[in-house]
């Protein structure tokens, strides 16, 4: 039995959702202001970040006006307190983004987070509200005939309680007669359990397989995703002008205690109108555009356009850094396209992130643009491959038209042309870019010892990396020292300068994520990789929601197979309150699941109780509790078990990135 406990305990590493948990790593190291050692932008940065004040229109204030457009009040101080008083949004922590650009942050990218800084609840149409800066996500509301119908309630309930108690106290205690879920990413769905009045009998409308796509992203890989995520959204960095300044999709994630819903009515077809609180909804169906699944609405009364995350006031990813399936460009275009025909006579567009737009001249334009954006990532991607460029240079060669270039929506603040070109090879040919140098080469380790070694030592690289470094070649140097760290770790010199040329690589970056990948890798390098473990327990409202094949879905990846090699084991579990069984097979070094009738020659059985399993999965339930509940019982051989236990490996919370 303790060996049960033991696999459980590691289990919990297993998160659900990456961007969330992210974060509660950040209070394993040091992150005061000052802190991380970043060092000053070189004059070779500011040289750079001067270039892309020429290119851009900064005089152009159009978007400053529509972000402050509608204001009714901002909070004086939006901190909005969590589990064990820890603070779940803190606002107030980017009031240095302030004026113009500092050296040390891409003016573009600057410009984008003192938008993004915008906050309160402002009035986008007659009838309808939006709470931005309470959450990466902006919660609308939109009045219905008895109540408030909600669209996308944000991250947790800490952050929706804060915004919609915010709401009510400036345009009335209203109750919440409906719920929408424009997509399956925790952001939108989270704070769920805040804004459901009790005892309200209350509709909740999502897209076609909301709950699904919902509860089971990051199961299998989520172990990896958050450690990544870490990286992809700065959750160890201070927020200075030397370190996080936002995502460029909003500021950051919150975290917090998430939930869900289930909900009421599913939107599975484009076209369809329903007449939700006394008001009219025509609803698009937009699965495996930016989620997998996703839906847009059109007001026909207010001429109003909700575009989701299908559009944003940036370029989207198309692959997200810290890992996940990647997104059909193509069919990502086509939806917006569709959108363009469906809704032609849209005066007002609001989104799930970002400010809105008025006047049908624009927002078409506005809706034309990120629609060719995608497209022609999309085509070039592929004609430059038919030409036999690799991805790789194809990422070098590409760039926007200068229709699409100049355009502030559509520039890469949060993804980047780069890397979404990269996604799109990927789609279609996967990882081997056709050279054989690149079928079976050496692992990383291996092959910078070598390099090392054929360069003449570590002396001689890093006489050639100050060098370069002095000219501002940054990409090449982090190459350059990416190897002399991989083959010797311990070079601390090594170290110092690839993070200085992480720092400048930051600086320059237009991309949030690139921006805090950077600087994570920068801290990383100095500071060494965080050991704190990530805790599951204020997830539970999810959690529970989470389908149970899903977790032994994860139990299978964590299978030792050289440790399994020869081995069989069959084991039964009972969850005595659902009436539901599962049989889990081991057999090839392969882990399988059926759900179904016990079997009769299982090795063992565990009679456990759902929430039991689900306290034991989120660290909630201690082994002395679990031994002695009435809730579990065991079986058949509890030796057998344990050793079948032993057959699976614990992820760790954490794993090197930057270093071997």
């Amino acid at each position: 039995m303790t060996q049960l406990l033991r696999f459980h305990k590691g289990f919990l590493v297993l998160p659900l959702v990456a961007l969330l948990l992210a974060c509660e790593a950040k209070k394993s190291m040091d992150t005061t202001i000052g802190s991380q050692g970043n060092t000053p932008a070189t004059n070779a940065t500011i040289a750079t970040n001067n270039e892309v004040l020429e290119e851009l229109d900064f005089d152009d204030r159009k978007d400053f006006e529509d972000a402050k457009r509608g204001l009714i009040a901002s909070p004086i101080a939006l901190e909005t307190p969590g589990p064990d008083n820890a603070v779940v949004w803190d606002m107030p922590s980017y009031n240095f983004i302030q004026g113009d650009a500092p050296d040390t942050v891409n003016p573009s990218l600057w410009r984008q987070a003192t938008l993004n800084n915008n906050h309160g609840l402002f009035e986008v149409t007659n009838g309808v509200y939006q709470l931005r800066g309470f959450d990466l996500s902006n919660m609308t509301i939109i009045e219905g005939q008895t109540g408030w119908i909600i669209v996308d309630p944000l991250t947790s309930k800490e952050t929706a309680a804060a915004a919609i108690a915010f709401a009510r106290e400036h345009l009335g205690n209203q109750p919440v007669s409906a719920v929408i879920f424009t997509h399956s990413h925790i952001d939108h769905f989270g704070g769920v359990l805040s804004v459901l009045d009790a005892g309200n009998d209350i509709e909740i409308f999502a897209p076609a397989g909301f709950m699904e796509e919902a509860t089971s992203e990051n199961v299998i890989a989520g172990s990896t995703m958050s450690r990544r995520s870490m990286y992809m959204y700065g959750s160890q960095l201070e927020r200075s002008e030397q370190g996080h300044i936002g995502s460029g999709l909003g500021k950051g994630p919150a975290f917090g205690s998430p939930g869900i819903a289930e909900p009421t009515h599913i939107i599975d077809t484009t076209g369809e109108s329903i007449v939700i609180d006394g008001v009219e909804f025509i609803f698009q169906n937009a699965a495996g555009s930016e989620a997998p699944a996703e839906l847009t609405f059109y007001l026909p009364k207010l001429k109003a356009f909700c575009g989701a995350e299908v559009v944003s006031r940036n370029m989207h990813n198309l692959y997200t850094l810290r890992g996940a399936k990647v997104r059909d460009a193509r069919k990502w275009s086509h939806y917006i396209n569709e959108a363009i025909e469906l809704f032609p006579d849209t005066e007002v567009y609001f989104a799930s992130h970002h400010w809105p737009l008025w006047g049908n001249e624009e927002i078409v334009d506005f809706l034309k643009k990120q629609r060719d954006m995608y497209r022609y990532i999309h085509d070039q991607t592929l004609r430059l491959a038919a030409n036999g460029h690799t991805p790789r240079e194809i990422a070098d060669l590409l760039e926007m038209p200068d229709s699409l270039r100049s355009n502030f929506s559509n520039r890469g603040y949060y993804g980047t042309l780069k890397h979404n070109a990269k996604a799109v090879y990927q789609m279609y040919f996967g990882w081997y870019d056709g050279n054989p140098a690149n079928l079976d080469p050496l692992p990383a380790q291996m092959s910078a010892e070598r390099y090392v070694a054929m360069m003449g030592g570590s002396d001689a690289i890093m006489i050639e990396a100050r060098k370069d470094f002095a000219k501002g070649e940054y990409r090449w140097v982090a190459e350059l020292l990416n190897h002399l760290v991989f083959a010797e770790p311990d070079h601390e010199a090594a170290k110092d300068l690839l993070a200085q040329t992480y720092d400048q690589m930051a600086y320059m970056a237009e991309s949030g994520p690139w921006r805090d990948v950077y600087l994570t890798g920068a801290l990383e390098l100095r500071q060494g990789t965080p050991t704190e473990g990530l805790d599951l327990s204020n997830a539970i409202d999810l959690i529970d929601q989470t389908p149970v094949d899903q977790f032994f879905e994860a139990m299978a990846v964590m299978l030792n197979g050289p440790r399994a090699n020869g081995k069989t084991f069959v084991l039964n579990i009972n969850f005595t309150d659902l009436n539901e069984n599962y049989v889990l097979e081991l057999e090839n070094a392969v882990l399988h699941q059926r759900k179904g009738s016990l079997s009769p020659d299982a090795d063992a059985t565990i009679h456990i109780t759902h929430p039991l399993f689900v306290k034991m999965l989120t660290g909630g339930a201690g082994p002395s509790e679990v031994l002695f509940s009435d809730e579990i019982s065991i079986e058949g051989s509890k030796l057998g078990l344990a050793k079948f236990f032993a057959l699976l490996d614990q992820p760790p919370t954490s794993f090197n990135i930057v270093t071997p």
